[in-house]
C-alpha cells in the first residue's frame, strides 16, 4: 500500500448494529489505516446523517472515506446506503461486511456499487488485508463469495429456489442446533470454533429468517426440524 492510499482515505465509517461486531470492525479498519479517523453508527439514519455532514464539508467527489456497511440494519438494508453513496458521494469507498453469502444479497450489493464484499467469519488479518487491497483499487471478495459468483455464471439456468425465509445454510443449522440444546451464544461459539460476534451475527439471521426472537423459540424450531 502506497503512502498516497493512506492520504486519500483519511476517514472511515463502520455501519454495524451489533456492538461487539462494530468494535471488531473498527479495530480492523484502524489496523489497515493507523492514521485514519474512524467513526461508527448503528442505523441507516445515522449513516446518512454522517455522510451528509462530511459531504457538506469535503464535497461529494472529494469525500475520502472507506465505509464498511452491514446489510441487515435495524431500519433497512445496507444496500440502500451503498446505492445512495454511489450517487451522492462517489469519492467514498463502500465495502460490505456481512454474514450473508447468498446470491440475492451478493448481487444486489455489487450492483448498487459495493467495491468489496467481505464475510465477517474471516480472520482479522484477512479482513485487514482485504480492506487494504480494496483501497488500492483491487476489488476484493471473500473466497466463498467469489466461488458463488463463478458458479452463478457457469449455470445455464438457475432453478427456482425455495423461500429463503425458511431455508438455513449449513452453518446456520449448526448454530440453531446448539441453541436448541440450550447453549448460550458464547458457548455455541466455542463449540463451533467461531468468535462470539460471528455467532451473534448468525443468530440474528436465524431469528430473522424464522421470525423468532428468543432461545426458547429457537429450541422449539430446532425440535420441529429434527435437530435435537
Amino acid at each position: 500500500m502506497s503512502a498516497s492510499d493512506e492520504i486519500r482515505y483519511e476517514i472511515g465509517l463502520v455501519v454495524e448494529d451489533q456492538p461487539l461486531v462494530c468494535t471488531w470492525l473498527v479495530d480492523c479498519l484502524v489496523a489497515a489505516f493507523p492514521a485514519m479517523e474512524v467513526a461508527s453508527v448503528a442505523t441507516l439514519r445515522d449513516a446518512r446523517a454522517w455522510t451528509d455532514g462530511h459531504v457538506g464539508r469535503a464535497g461529494a467527489a472529494a469525500l475520502p472515506a472507506i465505509i464498511l456497511v452491514d446489510l441487515g440494519l435495524p431500519d433497512g438494508s445496507g444496500v440502500d446506503l451503498i446505492a445512495e453513496l454511489a450517487g451522492r458521494a462517489p469519492g467514498a469507498l463502500p465495502v460490505v461486511t456481512t454474514v450473508y453469502d447468498d446470491d440475492g444479497h451478493v448481487f444486489d450489493a455489487l450492483a448498487a456499487g459495493a467495491q468489496g464484499y467481505l464475510l465477517k467469519d474471516q480472520t482479522r488479518d484477512a479482513i485487514v488485508g482485504a480492506i487494504r487491497a480494496i483501497a488500492r483499487g483491487e476489488p476484493t471478495l471473500s473466497p466463498s463469495v467469489a466461488h458463488r459468483i463463478l458458479r452463478h455464471f457457469r449455470q445455464e439456468a438457475r432453478p427456482a429456489a425455495p423461500s429463503e425465509k425458511e431455508v438455513l445454510t449449513a452453518r446456520e443449522v449448526e448454530v440453531l442446533t446448539w441453541l436448541g440444546r440450550g447453549l448460550t451464544v458464547p458457548e455455541t461459539a466455542r463449540r463451533l470454533g467461531l468468535t462470539e460476534h460471528t455467532t451473534a451475527s448468525y443468530v440474528k439471521i436465524i431469528y430473522s429468517k424464522l421470525n423468532i426472537s428468543s432461545r426458547a423459540q429457537a429450541a422449539i424450531e430446532a425440535q420441529r426440524r429434527g435437530l435435537i
